[in-house]
């Protein structure tokens, strides 16, 4: 039987970018022997134009490019190919130009001379970052079509480092603690992880804390014997033995009693477990991934929450930023639940008029994106016109529209300064772009959003 053609997997496109022909030549011929299709540019002008025309996956840049400034030309590269691996190579190596590099969203930085294998290992780096966005890509889609609640920008500016953390732990079988408000999309992440990992193949379980008694709760975690409590009428595995070989989800977990967290912090330890009503120990191989949206280290110091249990869950801890905090999603994300729920409903999906953008992007989200799909789903049941005007969103995001600072009318400079910068940063891709579009330093941004975003 004639084997299928197997298709060779698309050549790793890498710039480099240096004033210096021969150093372009020899990277080149290195990239092109690690199956590299290579563009040389010999300064920053031919390096946007290069990006204008092709996307890459990986560039290599001088830090001095004659009388131009490799530094410099950094955001501009990340601007134009948000996501784009940048190399930074020099002959003047120094520990405050590489963090600076570094800082500005240089994924390494190489002094020169350089060998083969740092080269080597910044292409597999490359490579396996652009595997891991197309995983996440693949899950994301899977979980939009699946559920509106799971959809998230996994690749946006905000979510990027997290996904970075997530994609190294995924690798490690340690528990992982994930923070964050409710309704930021910590499940996500969970379900991410699991994907990334080893145990993809096996099951995903999930186990919501808050929603059980204690006696359900370790009956829902570890399973009974028959009679063992009223209503127990047959034997009955739990979460832990169906999820053998996968990953175990503990949602809310501060919520979960005392007694049962005690057990969980033996079976973390030792694997063991006992079913409720039984003597015999038995064994499971899960990983195990927390979630929690209070203050674990306050509820340690008030005695409801034990130390020991902490220590052993937040192993790599991830905090989830809310919302308001990652504004380029909102859009996104709207445009997607509009698409769910008029398929769910059989009609073409609305269109958002530029007014309700400007609502939606204003209103700060308490409720995170749990609380944008609830107002997406209503305004699609409840609207019959293929744009969706403001009214057709809850009162309480429309008012407070009304109350955001606008050119022109009664509001401070202040007000009118962070209504601007938000409504910039909700639009662009990297800090650097807004910055460079608000005309100030990222550092300058950097501060300005810390303030307003708590606003």
């Amino acid at each position: 039987m004639t084997q299928p053609e197997q298709v060779a997997p698309a050549p790793t496109r890498v710039l480099v970018v240096d004033d210096e022909r021969n150093i372009r030549k020899t990277l080149a011929i290195c990239l092109q022997g690690l199956d590299c299709a290579v563009v040389e540019a010999g300064s920053a002008d031919n390096a946007l134009e290069a990006l204008s025309r092709s996307a890459f996956d990986l560039a290599f840049v001088d830090l001095r490019l004659g009388k131009e400034d490799g530094l410099a030309l950094l955001p501009k590269l990340l601007a134009a190919r948000p996501g784009l691996d940048v190399v930074m190579i020099t002959a003047y190596a120094a520990v405050d130009t590489a963090v600076e590099a570094m800082r500005r969203g240089a994924k390494d930085y190489l002094p020169k001379p350089f060998t083969p294998s740092q080269i080597r290992r910044a292409v597999e780096q490359a490579r396996a970052r652009r595997e891991i966005e197309t995983r996440l890509a693949d899950l994301e889609g899977r979980l939009a079509d699946a559920a509106p609640e799971a959809s998230l920008d996994l690749t946006s500016g905000p979510m990027r480092p997290l996904v970075e953390v997530i994609t190294r732990a995924a690798a490690h079988d340690v528990p992982v603690l994930l923070r964050g408000e409710s309704g930021t999309g910590k499940s996500v992440l969970a379900r991410a992880l699991h994907q990334l990992s080893p145990r993809r193949t096996h099951p995903f379980a999930v186990v919501n804390c808050p929603a059980l008694t204690e006696e359900l709760l370790a009956s829902e975690m570890f399973g009974h014997v028959e009679g063992a409590f009223t209503g127990a009428v047959r034997e009955r595995i739990g979460r832990v033995e169906a999820a053998e070989g996968g990953t175990l989800f503990l949602d809310e977990i501060a919520e979960m009693p005392a007694a049962m967290q005690a057990k969980l912090l033996r079976f973390i330890q030792d694997k063991q477990f006992e079913r409720v009503g039984e003597t015999r120990t038995r064994k499971a191989d899960v990983r195990i991934v927390a979630a929690t949206n209070r203050d674990l280290d306050a509820a340690v110091k008030v005695g409801q929450f034990r130390e020991d249990l902490l220590f052993r869950l937040n192993v790599v801890e991830v905090t989830v930023p809310p919302l308001r905090e990652r504004r380029e999603e909102i859009l996104p994300l709207t445009r997607r639940f509009l698409a769910f729920f008029a398929r769910a409903a059989r009609k073409a999906p609305p269109e958002l008029s530029p007014e309700s953008e400007r609502v939606l992007l204003a209103y700060p989200w308490p409720g995170n994106v749990r609380e944008l799909r609830n107002a997406i789903e209503r305004a699609v049941i409840l609207s019959s016109s293929q744009v969706l005007a403001p009214e057709a969103f809850p009162e309480r995001i429309v008012q407070h529209a009304a109350q955001v600072a606008q050119v022109g009318g009664d509001f401070t400079v202040e007000a009118v300064e962070r209504e601007h910068i938000l409504r910039v940063l909700a639009r662009t891709r990297t800090q650097e772009e807004a910055a460079q579009i608000l005309g100030v330093d990222t550092s300058t941004l950097w501060r300005k959003r810390r303030k307003y975003e708590g606003g």
